[in-house]
């Protein structure tokens, strides 16, 4: 059977990936130039911010010089990865010697914007309009059920009846990688489906952002707009409340499917209308790796491969589903077994033994039995 494998990639990535032309289109604003100034390597933040009043190509010699000779290594990375977001401009001459120079557009937006500073488009509205403004507790709760009911439409229909019904544009997005319809059927999840499922929740929102930006042509949207937009609102700030009518018309409509997400929570008031963003949204420009994705612990399972799941969420029961035998649920503890025929149903739709002994020791499980019983069923099948 064919493993599939789902490849996250953070905001960055995405930008390496954009022709030239978009880039420059996108390096003419300068909240885009900090974020991706941000997201660099320490030494390659050290190699922009040392050219960055320099009008002339400098020698990869002299570049090399600036760092010990044990830092070789840190230098390529560094120098890989700016020429891969074009930051760098890269000449070789007829005598085979290479100079380095910024991206003028990217130089000169991000001189004014450290000289002079900037301003986001729109800023925060007043406290005594927005008076039902949730606390951040409030929003931090309401961004998780968001994306507890975003999951549930993928892991049961049944289980997600009563919640958000989503965007045709977000949806489109499921049917194209995590799910499949035939004709007159429910949708079922993919063999990437289910390993989406078993991702940590900030793989999953950048698959989600990554899908929803390169299926942006389709709509009729420009995927640099989209970036540029999606790496601003990461200068917002959590909790505070930013007036609708700022945004133009696709703006708008991107807004209301990340309200879907629980990346922003809209509210509407007698006069004007607003979003708040949530810590998902500000958290957009920043990588994968400087985030914690470690669970909360709320599993354990027994020698005798009994699971005790800790946890009143529908999503936890629905994914202890996918490859073991749930036998009840109270209002805080799911109780179910790891037998062999639930472990064959899960190889069967794709699921790796080595994803679901991830997910038990991401939820901080307190016996080894589960991954010896993995791999030992996974071998005779």
């Amino acid at each position: 059977m064919p493993q599939v494998k789902i490849i996250a990639k953070n905001f960055m990535d995405m930008v390496a990936s954009l022709p030239a032309v978009k880039l420059d289109k996108l390096y003419q604003n300068a909240f885009i130039c900090e974020a991706i100034l941000r997201s660099l390597p320490p030494l390659a933040k050290k190699y922009v911010l040392q050219m960055l009043c320099i009008d002339v190509p400098l020698s990869a010699k002299l570049i090399e010089e600036w760092v010990l000779p044990d830092g070789s290594s840190k230098h390529t990375v560094a120098i890989d990865r700016l020429i891969q977001l074009r930051i760098l401009i890269e000449t070789v001459d007829r005598k085979k010697e290479t100079t380095y120079r910024l991206n003028p557009t990217f130089q000169v937006n991000l001189q004014k914007h450290i000289v002079r500073g900037g301003v986001l488009p729109r800023e925060p509205m007043p406290s005594n309009i927005t008076v039902r403004r949730p606390s951040l507790q409030d929003l931090e709760a309401y961004a998780a059920e968001q994306w507890e009911c975003f999951l549930l439409h993928l892991v049961s229909s049944t289980q997600a009846e009563r919640t958000t019904n989503f965007s045709s544009s977000m949806m489109k997005i499921f049917q194209r990688g995590l799910l499949s319809q035939r004709d007159k059927e429910a949708p079922k999840l993919t063999e990437s489906g289910f390993q989406f499922l078993l991702m940590d929740t900030n793989a999953q929102l950048w698959y989600i952002i990554r899908e929803y930006i390169t299926n942006s042509e389709e709509r009729g949207l420009d995927s640099a707009d989209l970036i540029s937009f999606f790496l601003e609102l990461s200068f917002h700030v959590t909790g505070e409340a930013y007036n609708m009518n700022t945004l133009t018309d696709t703006q708008r409509n991107v807004i209301k499917d990340l309200a879907d997400l629980g990346l922003v929570k809209l509210q509407q008031g007698r006069k004007e209308s607003w979003f708040i963003p949530t810590k998902l949204a500000t958290n957009l420009s920043i990588s994968l790796s400087d985030l914690s994705s470690r669970k909360q612990g709320f599993v354990v399972v027994e020698t005798n491969f009994r699971v005790y799941a800790y946890s009143s969420s529908k999503l936890h029961c629905e994914i202890l589903r996918l490859f073991s035998r749930v036998e009840y649920q109270l209002p805080n503890l799911i109780v179910a077994a790891i037998t062999k025929e639930s472990l064959y149903n899960a190889f069967e739709n794709g699921i790796m033994a080595e994803q679901a002994n991830n997910f038990f020791s991401s939820a901080e499980c307190t016996s080894s039995s589960f991954r010896e019983s993995t791999l030992c069923t996974r071998k005779r099948h």
